[in-house]
């Protein structure tokens, strides 16, 4: 007797497969997509409507190049008119990001353009016109003559390898540079396309702008470093994530679970920043895989949740909504900062922050001043040096509080050429804001650097900084900590 399958046998086996295979792959495909037409219509819509690009810069320039091939198969549509972007793949998994006055830009997701629209509605009154004092207190900008000890030549020569491109293969696109010594601009340079009033996006810088924000509100007491049960989705008496601490967040060691792999478009980070609306509570919903305090663990997800902790402590949204520019942004005179929300309403804290060069300055010499402006002490006493304090458990004590402490050792220069008490704000594509006591300066680089392109922070702005002479001691001794 012959044994044999017949050919519907086969025909269902191959289908059953099939569907097994598309349950599988179409989900991950279409989270993919919506990654891809929320980076588009996000990145399109801040870059016309905050920093005042055109499209086909944004797109030539920013959307374009390694690693950003399958965008081409996305279609966006700019409505100036409506204030918004969109983008899909030929009609599918599309995204809105909608402009709104002093918010910038954000992906409607979760709640309709018109409740977003009208949540702005009045909430910023106009800002004063630009001072024309001396900045840091206006925007005119004397360059010469150099301070006295300030080897000019040794400075024009550092900034011009700056702007180079040495290698057309690994490019720097560096976009902007602001140099501040003893609170005074003394150089600056822009590529073409881009000025000293244009909002640029800090990426990853952002945390900075944040741990600043906390301070104010540690200054307030409506918050201490000691506190925990930070959200209300975290305060049953059973939930392992009531322990973790504002400090702990602070020092990225809440040992909540997060995948920040950027090369991943199904990682934490991607779908958090693209495709959920409410990227705290995305974040904030991570199962605590090390007890709090043990292990440290960079992470962006950390950051927007205490942007959400920080909404906890108003009443109101939209004291929360100007609670940037009340407290921040107008004592400092940064005009252009721009920080934006979620669709939910919480402030993309790790990484949406859009300032000029010259703000990003204000906000490093805010921070080199130990939280002095003008005289006036804008963050608590020791917030500056408990931020500046190393977090044991990061590699090398490289991590402060939302403040890196080291940069990573350049190729064949063994440790980087800066010096000891250096710290910084870093960013994706090579965003730095180098603060350095001991020479009383601030740099401000920003760039769209790729992964690959030639571009070492240590390597190159140490010989832009050694063209400044070093302070004395005495000037250069930090302020003592506040404990947690």
């Amino acid at each position: 007797m012959r044994l044999g399958l017949s050919r519907s046998f086969w025909w269902m086996l191959a289908v059953i497969v099939l569907v097994t295979v598309a349950a599988v792959l179409l989900p991950r495909l279409y989270k993919v997509a919506l990654l891809g037409s929320g980076y588009m219509a996000q990145t399109l819509c801040s870059g016309v409507f905050v920093s005042g690009r055109s499209m086909d810069a944004l797109l030539t320039e920013d959307l374009a190049g390694p690693g950003l091939g399958s965008l081409r198969y996305f279609q966006p549509v700019l409505d100036r008119q409506g204030e918004k972007v969109s983008a899909a793949v030929y009609g599918i998994a599309g995204q809105t990001s909608i402009y709104r006055d002093g918010l910038g830009c954000t992906l409607v997701d979760g709640r309709s353009e018109q409740a977003l629209r009208e949540e702005a509605d009045g909430l910023f009154p106009p800002q004063a016109p630009d001072s024309d004092a001396e900045w840091p207190q206006g925007e005119r900008v004397s360059l010469a003559p150099l301070p006295e000890g300030v080897d000019g030549a040794a400075l024009a020569s550092a900034i011009d390898a700056i702007f180079s491109e040495p290698d057309p293969a690994r490019p720097r696109n560096t976009r902007a540079l602001v140099v501040v010594h003893g609170g005074r601009i003394v150089a600056e340079r822009y590529a073409s396309g881009f000025d000293d009033a244009m909002p640029l996006i800090g990426w990853s810088m952002t945390k900075t702008l944040v741990n600043a924000l906390v301070g104010l509100r540690v200054k307030d007491g409506t918050l201490a470093l000691e506190d925990d049960a930070l959200l209300p989705e975290w305060r049953s008496a059973d939930d392992p994530r009531r322990a973790i601490t504002l400090n702990e967040l602070m020092r990225m060691t809440s040992g909540l679970q997060f995948d920040e792999d950027y090369s991943n478009n199904l990682s934490d980070v991607a779908q958090m920043l693209y495709v959920h609306g409410n990227a705290a509570r995305f974040a904030a919903s991570k199962p605590v895989v090390h007890p709090p305090g043990t292990d440290w663990h960079y992470s962006s997800g950390t950051t927007n949740i205490l942007a959400a902790i920080l909404r906890e402590t108003f009443a109101d949204e939209h004291g929360y909504l100007r609670f940037p520019r009340e407290r921040l942004f107008a004592p400092l005179g940064m005009k252009s900062a721009v920080l934006e929300p979620d669709a939910a309403g919480t402030f993309m804290g790790s990484s949406f922050f859009y300032a000029s060069a010259r703000d990003w300055a204000r906000l490093g010499l805010l921070f080199l001043r130990d939280g002095v402006w003008q005289g006036t002490r804008l963050l608590p006493e020791g917030w500056v040096a408990y931020s500046l304090t190393p977090t044991p458990q990061s590699p090398d004590g490289q991590y402060g509080a939302q403040v890196w402490l080291k940069l990573e050792g350049s190729s064949g220069l063994g440790e980087p050429p800066m010096p000891e008490d250096g710290f910084y704000m870093l960013g994706y594509d090579a965003q730095i804001v180098a603060m350095v006591p001991s020479r009383d300066l601030v740099i401000v680089r920003l760039g769209l650097t790729p992964e690959d392109g030639d571009w070492d922070n240590a390597r190159d702005l140490a010989p832009l900084l050694n063209a400044f002479p070093a302070l004395d001691k005495d000037r250069a001794t930090p302020p003592a900590a506040v404990r947690p």
